[in-house]
């Protein structure tokens, strides 16, 4: 796993927000948030272009799904044009919503003819970039909102993706390798009625329910340190898995 990016909805100093990259069978990219695709194309272009097999996104907070419209151009008369495009998973009603987005846009159609869209169920598994990967539905204010399971077989890794506190939190990451999870918030704060993000303390208390291998926080402001001994997500971070 890569850290393309892991600023919270606003970008930290110099940082892109909500992207990570698995590599397995193929290449599967956890979000799209701002900044993530120029990272991609740094990092791994071929032909001028990232080659990634698939994208899932989580929700639709902008941090999240962002740079999907500069890869459309990229796509359709970019450096992209002549590539197969990858698969683009989106949450349930999705591809009404990215319809919907693209008329605001001006094309309607724009991610359906560019992309090989899809969308997930929740608990249902699907392939993606010859991973396994489940989706179960979190709390996030009141937006449609899913974390992921993301499994070869072998090795497991649990994303957060946005959520508040919640049981099943635990449920996603139990038992997995590794639990990639958000920790926005300071302890104690409040940030909506129903909540929508969590605070280290609460990442901390999922993680131990869910009995996963490790921690790995991230979505967290550069301006809230965490303490010794805790894992936080940086951009260019990797992690192996095998």
């Amino acid at each position: 796993m890569t850290v393309v990016g892991s600023s919270p909805a606003w970008p930290n100093p110099g940082g892109a927000q909500s992207g990570y990259l698995i590599e397995g069978p193929g290449r599967l990219l956890l979000d799209c948030g701002p900044g993530v695709l120029a990272r991609l194309r740094e990092r791994y272009a071929e032909n001028g272009w990232p080659r990634i097999d698939a994208i899932v996104v989580t929700h639709f907070h902008l941090d999240h799904w962002g740079d999907l419209v500069p890869w459309v151009w990229g796509l359709m008369v970019g450096p992209a044009r002549e590539e197969d495009p990858p698969e683009l998973w989106v949450p349930p009603g999705g591809q009404e919503e990215l319809r919907a987005l693209g008329t605001r846009l001006g094309m309607p159609d724009m991610f359906e003819t560019t992309f090989r869209l899809r969308e997930y169920r929740e608990s249902e598994p699907f392939d993606a970039a010859g991973l396994e990967v489940r989706a179960l539905r979190l709390p996030h204010y009141t937006l449609e909102t899913y974390g992921f399971r993301v499994t070869n077989g072998a090795r497991s890794l649990a994303y957060s993706g946005d959520s508040g506190p919640s049981e099943r939190l635990a449920e996603l990451a139990r038992g997995c390798d590794l639990f990639l999870c958000e920790a926005t918030l300071e302890r104690g704060e409040l940030d909506g009625e129903p909540r929508g993000h969590l605070s280290v303390e609460e990442a901390l208390d999922a993680f131990r329910a869910s009995g996963a291998g490790r921690l790995i926080l991230t979505h967290r402001p550069h301006e809230l340190p965490v303490d010794d001994g805790l894992e936080l997500a940086y951009d260019g971070l990797q992690v192996d898995l095998s």
